[in-house]
């Protein structure tokens, strides 16, 4: 549906909740044209003042969107294994078509939705959702949702949040290089050769006017720091309501006193990190109006733009292509010293989130420090000590019974405590592998595992996220409720279990 031409039924139909979930209404479909249903919503609505259903009026012009399937998806399997590989048939979505007024945008291949709400392709859940896919010797798949990508990086120059029109001002954490990189390890090199342009092409999305950005100033996705370095952040173009969360973001902005357009451009900004939302994005970490996305540096987002950069420049170096190497070994190797500069704790040795207004590191230690050490942004000769440090602190403060916390904080936020979820899970171990932290990612790895499969048992279900807290207990927070599927989670977890085996 066009949601600028039905803004004002739009903002009704969220403000009073004429569904559970917000998500519901803008993906339904119109079953005529928009403009037409906007002249009769408001032409009703004044002649029928006091008897209008605004329910009833939608369901009469709209398609009402089915649950996704893998919520009906009950296999009664006993192993997880394989009831997760029977799962991704459930989750499995053909090559779209073009629908007249949906706001999905149509895919060429097949791809793997996350389940529940989620009804579309998420970019960084793509990820560690092929962790699982090549487990299960699904490699066709891997390759249709990399086509996908790159579709939409050639016809709308990024991956947008997910395939939908109303995540187009925005994208996700930048793993496609990651996704590749993956690819290849399953099909060999030349897949490298297949994906350089849409490579390139995403990279300089995210590095917009790098050339032309002055000292101090930020620029959409960067930021230039004190010294000349430029960094990145999470930026949406936009400065209104989620269209999917427009009932929240307002009551989120009701009592604020900052400019509201701000707010929520920061709300926006932060559902394109992925953690929507995080006390790591907030300044009272109680208080969601407090949110401040875009003056954060991201310790993670940068590390894993590192990453694209040196694969690109041994890519071209192998290529015989001396100029583009070059280009990419000075991007690396600026945005490495600028992560150890504004990004590093010398009093901690751990990696945290810089903070640009306030000059200073953020301070708050979540698995977004271990990226680092996942990908090797770490000085030559430190991965041990730096990773023993980061152990430690781990075992001090995130570490539970069913795996690692995403934050110490228990404010109602989902990318916070008792929370615990899978992409981070598996940043956290495999950093910990690297840095010979082995029986310690161990340790996590069989938490983990035991804690999915447990809760397998008792309900039948992959959740999106879990309480590492309480292992009895679901996970809660955020703006919906729990959702089962789940892409990224049956990812993680098959991986792990090949690595560390079934649960005992």
């Amino acid at each position: 549906m066009n949601l600028s031409v039905i803004q004002p039924l739009l903002e009704d139909v969220q403000s009073t909740k004429v569904f559970p979930d917000g998500k519901i209404f803008v993906d339904c479909i119109p079953r005529r044209n928009s403009e037409e249903i906007l002249h009769d919503y408001i032409l009703l609505k004044r002649e029928k003042a006091g008897v209008f259903s605004l329910k009833t009026f939608v369901e009469e012009n709209f398609v009402i969107p089915a649950p996704v399937q893998s919520n009906n998806y009950t296999g009664g399997e006993k192993d997880i294994v394989e009831h997760i590989k029977n799962l991704w048939e459930y989750l499995k979505r053909e090559h779209d078509e073009t629908t007249a007024g949906s706001s999905l945008l149509p895919l060429p291949h097949p791809y793997i939705v996350p389940g529940g709400r989620f009804r579309e392709v998420y970019y960084w859940d793509t990820y560690f959702t092929m962790l699982g896919l090549k487990e299960s010797g699904e490699t066709e798949m891997i390759k249709n949702m990399i086509d996908n990508f790159a579709y939409l990086i050639h016809t709308y120059g990024h991956i947008p949040n997910g395939n939908r029109i109303y995540y187009l001002s925005r994208s996700q954490p930048p793993f496609f290089a990651l996704m590749v990189e993956l690819y290849a390890s399953i099909s060999g090199p030349a897949v490298f050769d297949t994906y350089a342009d849409a490579v390139e092409k995403e990279y300089s999305y995210w590095m917009d006017g790098y050339t032309s950005l002055s000292a101090g100033l930020v620029h959409k996705k960067l930021v230039s720091l004190p010294d000349g370095s430029i960094l990145n952040r999470y930026y949406d173009e936009l400065y209104s309501p989620r269209p999917e969360s427009w009932a929240e973001d307002v009551e989120t902005t009701a009592k604020c006193r900052k400019d509201k357009k701000i707010v929520y451009n920061h709300l926006r900004s932060a559902a394109e990190s992925g953690w929507d939302f995080s006390s790591r994005w907030l300044a009272a970490e109680n208080d969601l109006s407090t949110i401040e996305t875009t003056d954060i540096v991201p310790v993670d987002l940068n590390t894993l733009l590192y990453h694209t950069e040196t694969l690109q420049d041994e890519y071209f170096k192998k290529k015989g292509n001396n100029e583009k190497s070059s280009f990419y070994k000075d991007r690396a190797e600026r945005r490495y010293k600028a992560i150890q500069e504004y990004c590093f704790s010398k009093e901690d040795n751990i990696y945290y989130d810089y903070h640009r207004k306030l000059q200073r590191l953020t301070g708050k230690f979540t698995p977004a420090s271990f990226f680092p050490l996942w990908l090797s942004a770490i000085p030559a000769g430190e991965a041990e000590y730096y990773g023993k440090c980061a152990a430690e602190k781990l075992k001090k403060e995130l570490l539970r019974d069913g795996g690692v916390l995403t934050s110490t904080i228990v404010n109602g936020q989902q990318w916070d405590a008792p929370n615990g979820w899978a992409p981070l899970q598996w940043v956290v171990i495999t950093a910990l592998e690297n840095i010979n932290q082995k029986d310690l990612a161990a340790d996590i790895a069989k938490r983990w595992i035991k804690l999915n499969n447990d809760v397998y048992l008792r309900t039948g279900k992959m959740m999106e996220k879990y309480n590492v807290v309480n292992t009895h207990l679901e996970a809660g927070g955020g703006e919906y409720p729990g959702q089962d599927g789940f892409g990224w989670t049956n990812g993680v977890l098959l991986e792990l279990i090949k690595k560390y085996g079934k649960p005992e």
